[in-house]
């Protein structure tokens, strides 16, 4: 159960090995004191076919959250990248569009809240005028799809020029004009972009639903141990309670780039971290109003 007096904390699946059982997976998360897991749905076709879930398997994962305690709250979708919603091609608009309805299917079905849409319009492909425009027509789409389901889409900054700051999220989000479609920027990528992600978040007041913690460094959006790269953590949360952020918090890790080979240490200390940046910050701020 969440708390309504703190922020929930959530972490990325891929901060854990991958041939672990999602009541495993699940039972970590909780052991590293998060309050939820982000589910990836990237362009793998091991995790595309999570979409394809019968509903035996799908009731098996909401067992899983029931057993443990610790639900699929996020949902992040990369699967874009390799079928983009921009393509030129008919064929990967189609299949990304189906990719897009069956996410939302599966939120819906164990119970996530938040879909992450990464901003890219295509990303093997050329961009131009004419991917981003269909980009922008398959979000809108997708946002009536997700309004039926009652599932949010929010839509992250990433490392193309097309989409690569909060203020670009912004004008499509203001664009698709839906309250199912919202940003869920990422404070890391903003960094890597050489963006200043304290200006840029400020931008987003009111809008965001969930962020990406992260650290990077210019040019580098993954792998990077937290407080050994160039996000500002202090100012970044200080922004966000400014703003009156109230909502979701998944810190993104990859066990694969862990540099100290025990990946459930590094989880733990990413989440005392994120709690001494909010006790720092919110708790403060409220102190503050309160004078």
């Amino acid at each position: 159960m969440f708390s309504n007096s703190t922020l929930p904390v959530g972490i990325y699946e891929k901060a854990f090995p991958t041939n672990l059982s999602w009541e495993e997976r699940l039972d970590l998360a909780a052991k590293a004191g998060y309050d939820f897991v982000e589910m990836s749905i990237d362009e793998s076709e091991a995790r595309l076919a999570r979409l394809s879930w019968p509903g035996s398997e799908r009731a098996a994962l909401r067992r899983a959250i029931s057993n443990v305690g610790i639900p699929i709250y996020t949902m992040c979708l990369s699967g874009h990248r390799k079928y983009p919603l921009g393509s030129a091609s008919a064929e990967a608009r189609e299949k990304a569009l189906d990719i897009l309805v069956r996410t939302i299917e599966l939120a819906s079905d164990v119970g996530a809240k938040i879909i992450q849409i990464m901003g890219y319009d295509v990303f093997y492909e050329r961009s131009d005028d004419g991917t981003q425009a269909r980009f922008l027509e398959g979000l809108r789409t997708g946002a009536r799809w997700a309004g039926t389901a009652g599932v949010m889409l929010a839509l992250e900054n990433v490392d193309i020029e097309f989409v690569d700051s909060v203020e670009k999220t912004m004008r499509i989000m203001l664009a698709v004009n839906s309250p199912w479609f919202n940003l869920y920027p990422d404070m890391g990528n903003l960094v890597a972009a050489g963006h200043d992600p304290v200006s840029q978040l400020r931008l987003a007041k009111g809008h965001i639903v969930g962020v990406h913690v992260k650290d990077a460094i210019p040019g580098e959006i993954r792998g990077v141990p937290f407080e050994q790269g160039k996000v500002p953590f202090n100012d970044v949360f200080q922004v966000l309670a400014e703003i009156g952020f109230w909502g979701p918090l998944a810190v993104e890790m990859w066990a694969h780039l862990d540099t100290t080979g025990d990946p459930l240490k590094s989880a733990i200390t990413a989440r005392k971290l994120v709690d001494r940046l909010v006790s720092a910050t919110w708790v403060a701020h409220k102190k503050d109003k309160e004078l």
